[in-house]
């Protein structure tokens, strides 16, 4: 199977997971901001997944094309860390689920720690209203950076295709459960947040309070912010207030603003939120 094929079958994947998840978030909204507001609803989630179209393009035609030339080329001269340890199918496969989500909590660190990635990063951030959509909003800056970088990677580990294709539907399966606009039962949440994240551990990363905003930074499995200790929970995540201050204003809310927002020099605006939970360490063990 090749790389566009292996696109198609994701993007496919994906749509019905959108699908399934924006009717949930309609039968029963964890957040009621788009109560009687349909065309507002519906203006936001075409914003949203437009970008993600533009995204899904360039990645089909060439993110997993380049990808599918370092895969193949690793394979053929057994080059990286899991072709060397001569690992059977099962465990190359759970490999490369690993390393590559160890990747990806390594490359949101960064999207938020270095000030240029940042400056792209903060376009899925600036989103006042958190959805399943929101899943598809990121700056196309980000996604070839991301798609550049991650060459290195899939050598490095030695990442076949098709383990990459079943781990990025699993990933984004897993993101866009985590940002719709929904909630699952507290106990069903906690068991799931073990290995997954969860909506109530993915809403407080998009707090509009810095401290949370830099917490939470997993995508598929949920250890990585317990291993590194940023790993934060609210009590009550419906006193939740999502989005960025400096971002909030409707110039910044259109297609062409949010294709813009990279090139504004707009300072990061402290939010005057306060907690009342205890401290970044001691929270693994608070439960919504």
């Amino acid at each position: 199977m090749n790389g566009w094929s292996n696109e198609m079958l994701r993007s496919t994947g994906s749509a019905a997971v959108l699908v399934v998840l924006l009717t949930w978030e309609s039968l029963a909204p964890f957040f009621a901001y788009f109560a009687g507001a349909a065309r507002e609803r519906i203006r936001h989630g075409l914003r949203n997944v437009a970008l993600g179209v533009v995204n899904a393009t360039v990645n089909g035609f060439i993110c997993v094309g380049l990808w599918w030339l370092v895969a193949r080329w690793a394979e053929d001269h057994q080059v990286g860390l899991l072709h060397w340890a001569r690992l059977p199918a099962w465990a190359h496969l759970a490999g490369v689920f690993v390393l590559v989500d160890l990747w990806m909590y390594v490359w949101h660190r960064l999207n938020h720690r270095v000030p240029f990635l940042w400056r792209f990063h903060r376009v899925h951030h600036s989103d006042p209203k958190v959805d399943v959509t929101t899943a598809n909003r990121f700056h196309l800056g980000e996604i070839v950076l991301s798609c550049m970088l991650r060459v290195p990677v899939i050598a490095l580990v030695g990442v076949r295709l098709w383990e990459l294709a079943l781990y990025e539907a699993a990933m984004f399966a897993v993101v866009q459960l985590h940002h719709a606009n929904i909630s699952l039962p507290a106990r069903l949440d906690r068991w799931l947040r073990m290995i997954i994240v969860t909506p109530f551990m993915h809403k407080v990363h998009h707090s509009n309070w810095q401290p949370e905003t830099d917490s939470n930074y997993s995508s598929l499995f949920s250890f990585w912010d317990r291993v590194f200790r940023t790993f934060r929970l609210r009590k009550d995540p419906h006193s939740l207030c999502f989005g960025l201050d400096e971002l909030r204003a409707a110039e910044h809310q259109t297609l062409g603003g949010l294709l813009a927002t990279p090139a504004r020099n707009i300072q990061r605006t402290p939010s005057k939120e306060t907690s009342h939970e205890p401290p970044l360490a001691s929270r693994t063990g608070s439960r919504p």
